[in-house]
C-alpha cells in the first residue's frame, strides 16, 4: 500500500514538472521565436493527465482554436483576399 502511494505521489511530481516546464517554454515563446500554439497545448495535455484543471483549459483551447480555424477558412472562401 505504501509503495503503491510513493508511485501515485512520484507520478503526480513528474508530470506537474515536466508539464509546467513545457507549459512555461510556450509562454516564452510568446515573446520568444518558437511555436507557442502548439507548446503550451502540449505542456496542458502532460499536466491533464493529473490534473481536471489542466483538462478543462484544454478543452477551452481546443474549442477556441477550432473557432478561429473556422472563421479563418469562412474568410478565405468569402474571396476577402485582395
Amino acid at each position: 500500500m505504501a509503495l503503491h502511494l510513493a508511485y501515485r505521489w512520484a507520478k503526480r511530481i513528474a508530470v506537474t514538472l515536466l508539464g509546467g516546464t513545457v507549459v512555461l517554454i510556450g509562454v516564452a515563446m510568446l515573446v520568444l521565436p518558437g511555436p507557442a500554439l502548439v507548446v503550451i497545448p502540449a505542456g496542458l495535455a502532460i499536466l491533464g493527465l493529473e490534473y481536471a484543471w489542466a483538462r478543462a483549459w484544454l478543452a477551452r483551447v481546443k474549442a477556441k482554436g477550432s473557432e478561429l480555424a473556422r472563421a479563418a477558412v469562412n474568410g478565405l472562401k468569402s474571396g476577402n483576399g485582395g
